[in-house]
């Protein structure tokens, strides 16, 4: 009799692999890491379009106008309606994200379970995008903001974008499991390249003196 119940609760347990699974938490885990690693991987994404942004935009205006007031200003104005862009892109987004998943909850039967509580939260998304973009947002105006001098001011500012950069690339770059280094130069080289072709157009404002 023990031999048959040893083999019955083999068989068991060979048809419903699913129950003897359920009970081990490592899916669990890696599902909650997957979704850290999204979620900063987001917000490392605003910080460098905030960065990248508002660099190109103060160097923009540097062209025109060397004056470190203006820049200052320029580059606050463009953090500010950043800022509120990407809060607003990213609330509307998600609400979008959100009705279609509770569309198909109320199809699947399965609404005001656990997988609704599990939705991504508007409010949430949006305040995260704006915070992340305005940080990034901040690293040229600080730069730019303590420095007199028009061609060092420039300088610093280019520097400071481009360390900036490296770093963000590499932060992105560990959490998306990519090789660092061409991941940093992607982003070192893309940030310099809409720098450079801001400053670039401006400048011929300033030559047709316009």
């Amino acid at each position: 009799m023990a031999v048959n119940d040893t083999k019955l609760a083999a068989v068991a347990d060979a048809e419903n692999p699913a129950v003897v699974c359920g009970n081990v938490d490592d899916s669990e885990s890696s599902i909650d890491f997957a979704g850290r690693a999204n979620w900063l991987r987001a917000a490392v994404l605003g910080a460098n379009d905030g960065l990248v942004s508002t660099a190109s935009l103060i160097l923009g205006v540097s062209a025109v106008k060397p004056d470190a007031r203006a820049m200052v200003v320029s580059g606050f104005a463009g953090l500010l309606a950043g800022a509120c862009s990407m809060a607003i892109g990213e609330y509307v987004s998600v609400c979008s994200q959100r009705d279609v998943e509770i569309a198909q909850l109320d199809l699947d039967g399965k609404r005001g379970g656990d997988e609704e509580k599990a939705l991504p939260s508007p409010a949430q998304a949006a305040a995260a995008s704006a915070l992340a973009f305005s940080v990034g947002a901040l690293v040229p105006l600080l730069a730019a903001g303590f420095i007199v001098g028009y061609n060092l001011r420039v300088a610093v500012v280019i520097i400071v974008v481009t360390l900036a950069l490296a770093a963000f690339g590499c932060v992105g770059a560990v959490l998306g499991r990519a090789p660092v280094a061409r991941s940093c130069a992607r982003v070192v080289v893309g940030g310099l390249a809409a720098m450079a072709v801001t400053f670039g157009f401006m400048r011929l404002f300033r030559a047709s003196g316009v």
